[in-house]
């Protein structure tokens, strides 16, 4: 395993660092924290002419044809500037699962839309039990006639307000197995039944319930297999919580820059702050935390993309990043004094979405549980 990048890696992250860097300013990401879609159609169709949008898709549905482990060197540089769009939510949640799952008609319909960026899609996972195992699920598909009828209601989903279409796993059949009887369904997003109602977060990011009531589908919204929907789902998840440790990785080497930075221009008692041992030591805790998050992100990341066993690997990274994250943000306050919680300050931007990426997939408990058992306790 070799976690050094590429060249063609290395080239991806500069020219995504640069772009973003000039196109996602602080004050934009402000600015769509008030936005009601989260995103503008001139930033969206920047990134599509960029291929982004298509990025891991094959070039036979308008990609590039990029692998998993490329898509997290994107994901990292979205994070480092807390892009503000439905990218990973689209990419990664609605088209990677339509492309491991779906048809070749369901590919060839759905695929080149999010590519071009004139379509956009999401998962909607969560449900009130807020856990990510097959149990959890309990929206229900009943078979009537040539339809399914979907009912249910699923929690914080991301930037289903402005989704095109939506993936939604539902239980087709009751079995003593969890893991049996989901199936996986790609549903118009404006499909009467369907309700989607904004939620407001700490993290100001565009999530929302999305109610279904007495949805009528028919068969050909089934996505996959009938029943055998939880073995695509496991893996979009592992996929989805190492897109997420990526963002939270870039966000985390963002916030560290940031704070050196700071306490070499801010003084004290007439020398910089950080000449201080004390300012030191947490910057060098927050390193450490970075590059730990760094590899333990790469590691699986790598896995994922050579489709091999990444179970124990993604809980890690989980576990690891999402305290990591919180913590360089804890010490970064601790290093700037009172400016670092304002308002007008950028740090506090990196605060609030560490504390909502800490959950996401699951938190670092559920993660421990998963290394626990992966270790045979």
């Amino acid at each position: 395993m070799d976690l050094g990048l590429s060249e063609s890696q290395q080239m991806l992250k500069n020219s995504a660092r640069e772009m973003l860097e000039r196109e996602c300013p602080t004050s934009f990401v402000r600015a769509m924290e008030e936005d009601a879609k989260g995103y503008t159609p001139e930033l969206w169709k920047k990134i599509a002419d960029l291929g982004w949008l298509g990025l891991p898709f094959p070039e036979e549905h308008g990609g590039l044809g990029l692998s998993y482990l490329d898509l997290t060197m994107l994901l990292e540089e979205m994070g480092r500037v807390l892009f503000p769009g439905a990218f990973l939510s689209s990419v990664l949640l609605g088209g990677l699962t339509v492309l491991t799952a779906g048809s070749a008609s369901q590919k060839k319909e759905t695929l080149p839309g999010i590519a071009q960026g004139d379509t956009t899609a999401t998962l909607a996972l969560m449900e009130p039990s807020a856990e990510y195992g097959p149990g959890a699920i309990r929206t229900t598909a009943s078979l009537k006639g040539s339809s399914y009828v979907l009912n249910g209601t699923k929690l914080f989903v991301p930037d289903a307000q402005s989704a095109d279409l939506l993936i939604i796993p539902a239980r087709t059949r009751e079995t003593s197995d969890p893991s049996e009887g989901i199936t996986l369904f790609l549903v118009d997003a404006h499909t009467p039944g369907i309700e989607i109602t904004p939620l407001v977060t700490i993290a100001a990011d565009k999530q929302a319930e999305v109610s279904c009531t007495d949805v009528s589908l028919p068969a050909s919204a089934v996505l996959g297999h009938v029943d055998g929907g939880w073995p695509v789902l496991s893996r979009i998840i592992d996929m989805a919580t190492v897109g997420k440790c990526s963002e939270m990785l870039g966000g985390a080497d963002r916030v560290l820059e940031m704070t050196v930075d700071y306490v070499k221009e801010r003084a004290q008692f007439g020398r910089p702050v950080g000449s201080f041992q004390a300012v030191q030591h947490h910057c060098a805790n927050m390193a450490t935390a970075v590059e730990g998050s760094r590899f333990v992100t790469y590691q699986a990341a790598w896995l994922l993309s050579e489709e091999l066993p990444a179970t124990r690997e993604v809980a890690i990274a989980k576990a690891w990043v999402g305290d990591a994250y919180r913590q360089v943000c804890a010490l970064a306050h601790q290093c700037h004094g009172a400016i670092g919680f304002t308002r007008e300050y950028d740090l506090q931007l990196y605060t609030r979405r560490a504390e909502a990426a800490e959950v996401s997939y699951g938190d670092a408990g559920h993660y421990r549980e998963v290394v626990a058992q992966s270790i045979g306790l």
